[in-house]
């Protein structure tokens, strides 16, 4: 008799350890959407730069959508790095560049970013410049 009643116990609670998870589908769907900006490269090598050159980076896009793009804002990831755009709308079909100039004053290996804002992205787009400082010859 007690055998019986650890069997069913044990049963109970066995069966109690499945549970029923209800199977809901997210109702909010998500539509891709292909960006109308067309990056010539997103990550540019600038090789080696002699110590205490300026170096210019131009990352280049166009606009392969159907309206104008506005650049809003683009900030480099620090102090040794200007940012310059295009202030003019960007019409369908056209080209723009951004430009950065790295202050290559500290020696060695460095990856720095721009961040890029338009008017057509909700999620900036962060470009990549890459190289490494020599001492000069």
């Amino acid at each position: 008799m007690k055998t019986l009643k650890i069997s069913i116990l044990a049963l109970t609670l066995g069966l109690m350890s499945f549970s029923v998870v209800p199977n809901h589908k997210n109702s909010i769907e998500k539509t891709i959407t292909s960006s109308p900006i067309s990056w010539k490269s997103e990550t540019i090598d600038v090789g080696e730069i002699p110590q205490g050159t300026p170096k210019l980076i131009e990352f280049e896009f166009k606009n392969t959508g159907k309206t104008s793009v506005k650049i809003t804002n683009v900030h480099g990831s620090c102090g040794c790095t200007a940012t310059d755009y295009t202030k003019e709308d960007i019409a369908p079909g056209k080209t723009a560049i951004i430009k950065a100039t790295y202050n290559a004053a500290n020696m060695g290996v460095f990856t720095k970013t721009v961040t890029v804002t338009t008017s057509v992205e909700e999620t900036p787009k962060v470009l990549t410049f890459k190289g490494k400082v020599v001492a000069k010859a």
